[in-house]
């Protein structure tokens, strides 16, 4: 009997090792043509155009800034500005600080419901609240709500408005107004634009804006204008009426690790941050006529 199973084995040896070679040959290029075809990518589906991945698109980061034109006078400059309530002004200075090629920017306290909050005009305009994420919703057509900014530490969710070109976020605190608090501010608050650039702004009812000599967690709150921002030199021009000649900085310009002072003169403050030099020739050198 084992003989009969010998001859049958070895009369078709050949063949079977013919066979097991062709299937070896196939388990081995059935991965292989795998790994070549999974290297070209699959075309999208007809009518589906790919789009760009959200995180590397451009987004413009002009800044969110006036630039006024000055006038030279002997060694000094002069630029004529506008406060955000109206009040109209000249500020001059030694053209080595060059306050005009900084830009300026509004800046003003608002209360809603008796609830304050600060009113700013980011230096990286809506880029600088957007982060490149989607608002939560718009409130009005002028007016976005944003969610709260990562490591803004107290403040919660931001309120953008556009008055023209100009690009104001209202700084939510971390509980959040109500909902009809946040209505009355994108439908009471109101911004013009000057001939020459300048927002000026307005409230009524619920909200009231911040006017000259109002302090809010001890830090002046009225109208202001920024020049610069205080990752370089910058100065904040703000009308207090009866400030101290040795007058405290703004927390705002005070960021402990850079040279900051701040002075008065004939009801101005005039706060400067950035380098030293710059600062010591800003506190002592600058003059503002409000007109």
């Amino acid at each position: 009997m084992a003989d009969q199973f010998d001859v049958i084995e070895s009369g078709r040896r050949g063949h079977r090792r013919w066979i097991g070679l062709v299937v070896v040959a196939v388990l081995v290029a059935v991965p292989v043509a795998g790994l070549v075809v999974s290297r070209e990518p699959e075309p999208p589906p007809l009518g589906v155009v790919p789009q760009p991945i959200r995180s590397l698109r451009t987004l413009s980061n002009a800044p969110n800034a006036l630039y006024p034109r000055a006038k030279v006078k002997g060694d000094d400059e002069i630029v004529r500005v506008v406060f955000p309530d109206g009040t109209r002004g000249e500020v001059r200075y030694p053209a080595e600080l060059g306050l005009d090629r900084l830009g300026v920017r509004p800046f003003r306290g608002v209360w809603i419901d008796g609830a304050y909050r600060r009113l700013v005009a980011p230096y990286g305009g809506e880029a600088e609240v957007s982060k490149g994420g989607q608002p939560i919703r718009s409130l009005t057509p002028d007016v976005q709500l944003w969610p709260r900014q990562p490591g803004s530490g107290a403040y919660g969710q931001v309120l953008l408005f556009a008055f023209g070109s100009w690009r104001m976020a209202l700084y939510d605190r971390f509980d959040g107004l109500t909902f009809e608090q946040r209505m009355a501010a994108a439908e009471r608050l109101r911004g013009r634009v000057t001939k020459d650039g300048y927002l000026v702004l307005s409230g009524g009812g619920p909200v009231r804006l911040g006017e000259p000599g109002d302090v809010a967690q001890g830090d002046p709150v009225g109208p202001q204008l920024w020049f610069g921002s205080v990752v370089g030199d910058m100065v904040a021009v703000i009308p207090l009426p009866g400030c101290a000649k040795g007058s405290q900085v703004p927390e705002m310009m005070d960021r402990g690790h850079r040279p900051a002072e701040a002075v008065c003169r004939d009801g101005v403050q005039v706060a400067a941050t950035g380098g030293r030099e710059f600062v010591e020739r800003a506190v002592k050198e600058i003059r503002i006529t409000l007109k």
